[in-house]
This record gives structure tokens, sequence and C-alpha cells, in this order.
């Protein structure tokens, strides 16, 4: 199983939920989540927007760094790596 870490930008309390666009250089996956940034409400929905965007189960999707901010480190597992690097890129630029 491969692992791939991206950097991701939260964007909380969003008028809705998505995910694509990218912020910053290097580029950072923007996720735009409804959630406020209380109690770790805006990191659940990261994960679950990210793994749902992705296509993957909400297991296979970890927050490794950046719990209190709003730039964070995310492993996602994947059996697939090639293909979850191109949605990624996909989202990127969307």
């Amino acid at each position: 199983m491969d692992s791939i870490r991206i950097t991701v930008r939260v964007k909380p309390r969003s008028s809705r939920s998505r995910v694509g666009g990218s912020h910053g250089e290097p580029p950072a996956l923007i996720v735009a989540v409804h959630a406020q940034a209380v109690d770790g409400q805006a990191n659940a929905a990261v994960i679950d927007n990210l793994a749902a965007a992705l296509g993957i189960h909400r297991r296979d999707v970890q927050m490794v760094s950046g719990h209190t901010n709003r730039t964070k480190i995310v492993e996602i597992r994947s059996d697939d790596g090639d293909a979850l690097m191109a949605r990624i890129a996909e989202l990127l630029s969307a």
C-alpha cells in the first residue's frame, strides 16, 4: 500500500464544503469546510471531505501535523498511488 503526504490549506466556516484549488508555493490543496475550528470539528470535516473527494475510505486519511493550524500535513494511503496522485493533481488545478 502506497502512502503519500500532501499539504492542505483549510478554510473553516465556509458557506459550502469543497475540495479543490491551490494556495501558496509550493501549492497546498484547499479544503473548505462548513464546520467551525472548535473541538476538532473542522479537522474531522477535512478528513471526511478529502476522503470523499479522493474516493477512498476515511480510515486511509490521517492528519500528521497542523492540528491547530490552517495549513496541515495529511497522509493518504492507497493501493494505487499513481491514480491517487493524478486525482490530487486534478483537484489542485480545479
